[in-house]
């Protein structure tokens, strides 16, 4: 949804009304994380995708349905077994949609949600699916602020720390609230986490593909090299940033943290060791580097003698990449970011016709597991929140 706020803000600028459909649960093998999104405007204009195509049409109509009535709704969407014609998701796996109709609250709050992430602030936005009072309610949460209200007093403060918990993830979650009522209350919440940084450090063609291929994957591109002759915008159009430095040096001075991408592309001893010395340092997801294996040797080797423990040199994933055969610098870019998936979802990167079980990683939403359905009248719950609403 974070992707189509900015569409969804002018809809509303315009006086449009709109419905938003959002993934609240996801499980099996289905083809979108939760969080995904269809928005529909009144003249009928559709965007995103709340399942790579299976049961579109469906929401789309349903999203039309809820800009007439006006009354929140949520359904489940699971394979048709009986009927492969049926609405279902031929993929096998299954998903929980919450539609709404777009009021002009949670437009308010969705708009200092873009604010707040736009200044790299992490926000959580929180929306009343159902409770005592109904749906509709909304909450923008940042670290020192909010906006909007769930339409509870007693509510508010629990989602104002509930989401404060969440601060950083980026990521969905429906939580049940017991309100003292007979109803409880449930909540979406989505996390909008900063991008994560991808930070190459060097200014050659390989640097370029592994820029655009990042960016495509969603980081923060920066780039980074001392030569300000190869070190220019021109040269890396995708990256967000192009930095003239020497990379341990910029490293030391940036903010990274356990989401961070590094990729060494240098063949020199004077710019790799130092930089990879300060990378193998810190708590990063990801540091890898460029080069032949006796490069690599040399390297490891001149790494040792810097003072890099055994344990850190572990961490280190040189040469970069998976043996898919490439050598063009894009096929090197391709080799890296499928690596970077596969560490990243903690998988084993073997094709998948050798394998057996689910196809899409286990989120943290199903290992708390979501075993209801909206359609069947129970709580899609990703997890349950154990603290009441206070009274007042």
């Amino acid at each position: 949804m974070r992707d189509l706020a900015p569409r969804l803000m002018e809809w509303q600028a315009a006086g449009a009304r709109c419905a938003l459909a959002s993934v609240v649960a996801v499980r099996g093998s289905a083809p979108v994380r939760t969080g995904a999104a269809l928005c529909v405007h009144e003249d009928g204009t559709a965007l995103g995708s709340v399942s790579g195509g299976c049961v579109e049409g469906t929401v789309y109509d349903l999203a039309r349905e809820v800009l007439d009535s006006g009354e929140p709704r949520c359904l489940s969407f699971g394979y048709a077994d009986d009927d492969a014609f049926a609405v279902g998701l031929m993929c096998g796996g299954e998903i929980d949609v919450f539609v709404q109709a777009l009021d002009d609250g949670t437009a308010r709050v969705l708009a200092a949600a873009q604010l707040a992430a736009a200044a790299g602030r992490p926000v959580v936005v929180a929306r009343v699916m159902a409770g005592p009072a109904g749906g509709g309610g909304s909450v923008a949460v940042w670290k020192d602020g909010h906006l909007g209200s769930t339409g509870s007093a007693g509510l508010d403060l629990a989602v104002l720390a509930d989401a404060r918990r969440t601060l950083g993830r980026d990521d969905t979650a429906v939580r049940t609230h017991d309100t003292g009522a007979a109803d409880p209350a449930r909540v979406l919440f989505e996390g909008w986490a900063p991008p994560p940084r991808l930070l190459v450090f060097g200014a050659d063609a390989h640097a370029a593909a592994v820029s655009r291929i990042g960016a495509f994957l969603g980081y923060h591109v920066t780039v980074c090299d001392a030569r300000a002759t190869f070190t220019t915008p021109e040269r890396f159009p995708h990256a967000h940033e192009v930095v003239v430095d020497w990379p341990h040096r910029y490293l030391a001075g940036t903010r990274t943290d356990h989401r961070t991408v590094v990729c060494v592309m240098t063949h020199d001893p004077k710019f790799d060791v130092p930089a990879l010395t300060e990378a193998l340092g810190r708590p990063l997801a990801y540091v890898g580097a460029l080069g032949s294996r006796r490069v690599q040797a040399r390297r490891r080797a001149d790494l040792a003698e810097a003072g890099v423990s055994p344990e850190a040199l572990a961490r280190l994933h040189a040469p970069l990449g998976l043996d898919l055969g490439a050598s063009t610098p894009e096929e090197t870019a391709v080799s890296f970011a499928a690596e970077l998936v596969a560490v990243r979802s903690g998988r084993t990167a073997r094709p998948l016709t050798l394998l057996d079980g689910p196809i899409r990683p286990a989120t943290a939403a199903d290992r708390h597991g979501t075993a209801d359905r909206c359609a069947a009248g129970t709580d899609p719950v990703h997890q349950r929140s154990t603290a009441a609403v206070p009274s007042h």
